[in-house]
């Protein structure tokens, strides 16, 4: 993958941070670290205040840094900055880290030592992860953590590497790397960035998308369980509704249910469905508008400059900013959040009429007879994670304390943000597969009907891991884990024929 600054796109992040693709620097790119670099010794050599080079950092800018003590000045600003706390970042996390600091550095705004891009490039190519605590940022540049990175490049600190975390310092030896030599400017400049937060983010975004895309498909499955209504699905209603994304999810469900006897008229079927079923191309279509505003948003974040202070080398000049501020695309991050804790209640909505006789026209909580309790004590299940859900969604931006002197007197919370937004993809698995094997305990229970061409496959992947309960002879637990696997997994999504923009965002 070529890196410029400019094209890194989320599913680029997933390429590099989960499948181990290489990384190159664009040669344009090479050349402008060389020249910003110049102009950082000049603009010194005139004595001109730098933020971070030849001044202190936070409540220190009015302190002088003089030449002779640069290179212990910046080691300094490294080691006091590591105030990380575990857990420890997985190395798929690490990876998104270091490629979107690394493409956010050829953006040419901090005048960084070429050296150490050239490390960011060697640590990704030759697999060397330092380790990076999660916790320690307040999401107004992640400079607790990212500073465990710097340490790295410089030689110091842990890394994982071929399966062993090891001194850094011994890693570089076995791969022949010297540690970089961190002078003007380039200790801020490797921790002074959001890369934490947005690297993390770009993976959750894009795990986003699988999860509403299998939504769309365990959604389909209930309208099957139900015998819903698909009125609501036909061209001519939806059409009249100017939501391109509410279209788009109306017409995966009918490519989805295509073949199924809903379509067919049947006098036994209510006029109209509970909300939680007949409004789940405009439920799921605004969440997808939702998803794809906060793709948008971290895409303009990983091919941009977050950097105080900002070099801008048509003007000659290093200047104080506020370009580490993320609240662009945390806001959009929390808006999804709240998005996702109104499919999990839908989908707790739609799971709890199927314990219903006079929803579903079929036995109490789904039981194949009258002496098996069945699913009636699995709601206490998935309205208990609901409820977790709904707490992950409060928002956290605004939840700061002023610091540094009063200085830095606002923040983000970003990384707690994006690790919000995992846990509750984590539940929300178990949720959808929760719905999903009430769904298909439902279709079982109608043997005279015809499904759909992919809901159909969607039961039959189903009843490979999860049998039709038949008695209270089994842990429901166990079944709970096996349509969690498989819809986490992404087994289900690898088998079934599905379009090439299954699951992608607007900016992808």
């Amino acid at each position: 993958m070529i890196l410029d600054g400019k094209g890194l796109t989320l599913e680029g992040v997933v390429r590099v941070a989960r499948k181990g693709e290489t990384v190159s620097i664009s040669q344009e790119s090479r050349k402008a670290l060389q020249e910003a670099r110049e102009l950082v010794f000049e603009l010194a050599g005139k004595d001109i205040p730098i933020y971070g080079c030849n001044t202190g950092v936070g409540w220190n800018k009015d302190q002088k840094v003089t030449k002779e003590f640069i290179e212990r000045f910046n080691r300094n600003v490294i080691y006091s900055h590591t105030v990380g706390i575990r857990p420890d970042a997985p190395v798929e996390v690490v990876r998104a880290v270091m490629l979107v600091r690394l493409n956010c550095l050829l953006s040419n705004c901090t005048g960084i030592t070429p050296a150490i891009a050239n490390q960011f490039e060697e640590f990704l190519n030759r697999k060397i992860h330092p380790v990076l605590p999660m916790k320690g940022s307040i999401g107004q540049a992640d400079i607790g953590p990212m500073s465990h990175i710097a340490l790295a490049m410089t030689g110091g600190g842990k890394a994982e590497y071929r399966g062993e975390i090891l001194p850094t310092e011994q890693i570089l030896r076995l791969e022949g790397l010297s540690p970089v030599i961190p002078l003007e400017k380039d200790g801020l400049a490797i921790m002074s960035s959001n890369a934490l937060s947005a690297g993390h983010g770009a993976l959750v975004l894009y795990d986003i998308g699988r999860l509403l895309a299998m939504a769309d498909l365990v959604a389909c499955l209930s309208l099957e369980g139900l015998n819903g209504n698909t009125t609501q699905l036909k061209p001519a209603a939806y059409e009249k509704r100017g939501y391109e994304n509410q279209k788009a999810t109306a017409q995966a469900m009918n490519r989805y249910l295509e073949g199924s006897d809903l379509y067919r008229p049947d006098a036994e079927k209510p006029l109209q469905d509970p909300l939680s079923y007949r409004n789940i191309a405009q439920l799921h279509g605004s969440i997808r508008d939702a998803w794809d505003f906060a793709c948008r948003e971290l895409t303009v974040q990983i091919n941009s400059s977050d950097d105080n202070p900002c070099m801008v080398l048509e003007e000659r000049d290093i200047m104080p900013t506020g370009n580490f501020e993320p609240l662009a695309w945390v806001l959009p991050m929390e808006m999804l959040a709240i998005a996702l804790s109104h499919l999990s209640k839908a989908s707790c909505l739609r799971t709890v009429k199927f314990a219903d006789p006079r929803f579903t026209g079929l036995s109490r909580n789904l039981s194949p007879n009258q002496t098996t309790i069945a699913f009636s004590t699995l709601q206490k299940t998935y309205t208990a994670l609901d409820a977790e859900i709904r707490h992950l969604a409060n928002p956290v931006s605004m939840d700061s304390i002023p610091l540094a002197g009063g200085i830095e007197d606002r923040s983000t919370n970003a990384p707690y943000v994006v690790q919000k937004l995992e846990k509750m993809i984590d539940l929300l698995y178990y949720v959808l597969g929760i719905e999903m094997i009430h769904a298909a305990q439902a279709m079982d229970l109608r043997p005279e009907k015809q499904f759909g061409r992919i809901t159909g496959q969607v039961h039959d992947i189903l009843r490979e891991r999860v049998a039709f309960y038949d008695s209270d002879n089994r842990m429901i637990s166990d079944d709970i884990e096996a349509a969690y696997e498989l819809l986490r997994s992404g087994e289900l999504l690898g088998r079934l024929a599905l379009p090439d923009d299954f699951g992608k965002s607007k900016e992808e």
